[in-house]
């Protein structure tokens, strides 16, 4: 017999929760090297114009579908459908999956930064030496697995606990935490020496910058930044109740998710121009070029370890997000929370530890030119993460349709020109850009 489905406490828990899972990595360690990738301002006018129509769109159907199916992931589709649809559910499950595996590799790293950072381990060093640290930690084939192992220990622990005793009450701790020492950062950036280079770069847009190139890297982050299609937003919708505004709770998580994209940009690349760093480091930006920038900044024995808690505290809330829709998929068959969390737990840790050595000892392995983990990031970022977008918006576009619309608006109101522009954003508009990010992510 399955146990009652659990619920969330409050609205607000559950718009914290969301807002902790869309909040991530891709926030805090992507968004300000993507930005600075592509031109800095221009690229920030596009991407926030890209998630507050396509974005919040495919999310709010996302929600809808979890909303209206009350079931786990594979099943939502079916009830609300046809099996046919399962397919849908079944790539966000398996998307949650592959990406939890190789992100708690990525937060692991987090945690070890946490700890090199408050001990003064770069210290004096110039970014080639830190480069070179970076290089040696990540290639160690024992250190990034223990912490790897740490942090998934981590999130086990918080969805061990349930949605409203684990997930929504961490989720109230965290996400003001995680504000606080973000504000701290920003005015610290700020008030550095040569920082008005960078906020000129990061708020004046420079539109001759913007192009085909720019536009599909401020879609593509938009998607990914938002958890769209990893069936975190479903599931979490899911353990709504009726009474909910659907809408109103998408537009706040949605505006959550975008402020701590902007408030990392503006706590990053002020830091980097005013210490004649590169904004366009890529990924190396954060484990590379803040650290340099930390060691030498005033306060920076307290701001380097303060960020990567922060760094650490966004991985954790949207890799608890990425494990529940997979424990909610056997709960919904009869299986207890604690095995169930358990057992997924140790398999992604095993699936990790492969993304980890690639970047070591495993280096020399490749599979169509690529090591593991950036294989896995391939696949999931530029082909499975569309295509589940995709089929999520004609779904809930074309075969939910009135129903959809039925989900969103409360009992007696009469839907209005934003769900009439809602469902045509998801029948044309959100379908036209998903098969662009597809088919760019391919060439």
């Amino acid at each position: 017999m399955n146990a009652p489905r659990e619920k969330w406490h409050s609205r607000i828990g559950f718009v914290v929760a969301a807002a902790g899972s869309a909040v991530g990595l891709g926030n805090i360690w992507k968004f300000p090297y993507i930005t600075g990738e592509n031109g800095g301002a221009a690229f920030l006018l596009l991407y926030l114009a890209i998630v507050f129509t396509i974005g919040l769109s495919v999310l709010l159907a996302e929600v809808a579908v979890g909303r209206a199916g009350q079931t786990d992931a594979l099943s939502a589709f079916k009830v609300l459908g046809h099996r046919g649809w399962t397919v849908v559910g079944a790539i966000g499950l398996t998307v949650a999956f592959l990406i939890l595996s190789f992100y708690s590799v990525i937060a692991g790293w987090t945690i070890a930064y946490v700890i090199k950072s408050a001990d003064g381990a770069f210290s004096g060093l110039d970014i080639g030496a830190i480069g070179n640290s970076f290089v040696d930690f990540i290639s160690n084939p024992w250190q990034p697995v223990i912490y790897q192992a740490i942090f998934v220990v981590l999130t086990v622990f918080v969805v061990l606990k349930g949605v409203a005793s684990g997930i929504e009450r961490v989720s109230k701790i965290l996400m003001p935490i995680l504000f606080f020492i973000l504000i701290a950062l920003v005015a610290r950036s700020l008030t550095l020496p040569g920082a008005e280079a960078g906020l000129r770069f990061f708020l004046a847009p420079d539109f001759s910058k913007i192009n085909g190139a720019v536009f599909m890297a401020a879609l593509g982050q938009a998607f990914f930044s938002l958890s769209i299609g990893m069936a975190a937003m479903l599931t979490y919708g899911s353990y709504l109740d009726r009474n909910t505004r659907i809408g109103r709770s998408a537009w706040y998580i949605v505006s959550l998710d975008t402020m701590v994209a902007v408030l990392a940009g503006l706590a990053i690349l002020p830091a980097v121009f005013a210490f004649g760093l590169d904004p366009k480091a890529g990924p190396a930006l954060t484990f590379i070029t803040l650290p340099t920038v930390f060691q030498a900044m005033p306060g920076g024995a307290i701001f380097g370890p303060a960020f990567f808690v922060l760094l650490l505290i966004a991985a954790l809330t949207s890799s608890v997000s990425l494990l529940e829709p997979l424990v909610a998929l056997f709960r919904d068959r009869g299986f207890g929370r604690v095995p169930t969390t358990i057992a997924i737990g140790c398999v992604t840790f095993l699936l990790g530890v492969p993304s980890s050595l690639s970047q070591g000892i495993w280096a020399d392995y490749r599979l169509f030119g690529m090591g593991f983990l950036d294989l896995l990031d391939f696949l999931t970022s530029n082909i499975m993460l569309p295509v589940s977008g995709l089929m999520l918006a004609i779904f809930v576009g074309w075969v939910m349709g009135p129903r959809a619309a039925d989900e969103v608006t409360m009992d007696g109101e009469h839907p209005g020109i934003l769900l009439t522009v809602w469902i045509f954003i998801l029948r044309f508009v959100a379908p036209v850009a998903i098969l662009a990010i597809l088919i760019n992510g391919l060439m």
